[in-house]
């Protein structure tokens, strides 16, 4: 009888496991909707103190780690250059940090010498008229790793099917949420100098004067795009402004115009903003900007990334 007892016990704790495991799951975002549209961005433009790591993409844990400890209460972000399924691993190419200031509010100097102390650089991305975006729940480190299996897919699906020029991959982490971002256009914005820098490096001379273009006709890698903060004593320097731009692996698309690492050929020939359903309201409650009545003409590209634990964070 007390061998009979003891089995149930057993069994009853077992089943209680596994139930308690599916709640878990669940909260995580196992059964979370993902959901792909084209509109305005979920932020806008934004400074960031970034490090640039070349390297598997599930060794950017410590990154993501090393900025939250300088400054707790900041969002995290990761830009992702490369596609882990169709890159070597120890080329992939990505920037994680923190944000730092958002719209018109300019960063503190003190804040920008606390993460320059460490190593960090600090860099502007501009807020792009129209990007691919998606959210997922960030509840537990689980989050992130679901979150790489099912909203990567989906992201991909979108825009091979619509023949979009949407690159880099970015993930925002704010509160509960994870916000994935694909510029349809300024992509060259989005490019550290570390980026341009290597693709000059794969790129021959030859090819360094048949530099890609976006549909503005702008030079995407060009060493114009985006503002870079340099703060020294007292000082900053800055580049003009044009227009152009850890857990687990992705599963993205492939393609490929211009070098080994480059990350951008979601779809074939790229389509305009007219054909794209711009419909319902930005990531963040925002109405959605309306479509510019210019297409833009895109270049093609692929690739993907990764993201930190939620205790990291």
């Amino acid at each position: 009888m007390s061998d009979l007892l003891l089995l149930g016990l057993i069994g009853g704790l077992t089943l209680l496991l596994l139930l308690t495991l599916l709640a878990f799951a669940r909260y995580s975002g196992l059964l979370a909707g993902v959901t792909v549209s084209a509109g305005s961005p979920p932020i806008r433009n934004v400074t960031v103190a970034y490090k640039f790591h070349v390297g598997p993409y599930g060794e950017t844990g410590p990154l993501f780690t090393e900025s939250c400890s300088v400054s707790p209460k900041l969002r995290s972000i990761a830009v992702y250059y490369d596609n882990p399924h169709t890159v070597p691993p120890e080329k992939c190419r990505c920037a994680v940090g923190s944000i730092l200031s958002e719209g018109e509010e300019s960063p503190s100097s003190e804040l920008i010498r606390l993460y320059q102390k460490f190593g960090f650089k600090v860099f502007s991305f501009p807020a792009p008229s129209h990007v691919v975006t998606a959210t997922f729940p960030y509840t537990t480190p689980l989050s992130i790793w679901l979150a790489s299996r099912r909203v990567h897919p989906a992201l991909d699906a979108y825009i091979k099917e619509r023949k979009l020029c949407a690159h880099p991959r970015l993930e925002i982490y704010q509160q509960d949420q994870i916000y994935f971002m694909c510029p349809l256009a300024r992509q060259g914005d989005f490019y550290v100098p570390e980026v341009k820098e290597t693709e000059r490096k794969s790129r021959g001379p030859a090819e360094a004067n048949d530099a890609p273009v976006d549909g503005t006709g702008t030079d995407t890698m060009s060493d114009t795009s985006s503002v870079s903060l340099e703060l020294g004593p007292g000082s900053r320097e800055t580049s003009a402004a044009t227009l152009s731009p850890g857990v687990n692996t992705r599963g993205w698309d492939d393609g490929d115009t211009r070098s080994e690492h480059s990350y951008s050929e979601s779809g074939a020939s790229g389509s305009s903003f007219e054909e794209l359903d711009l419909e319902g309201e930005g990531a963040l409650g925002e109405p959605r900007l309306s479509p510019e009545t210019e297409p833009l003409g895109a270049p093609k590209w692929p690739r993907e990334p990764s993201t930190p634990e939620k205790g990291e964070e």
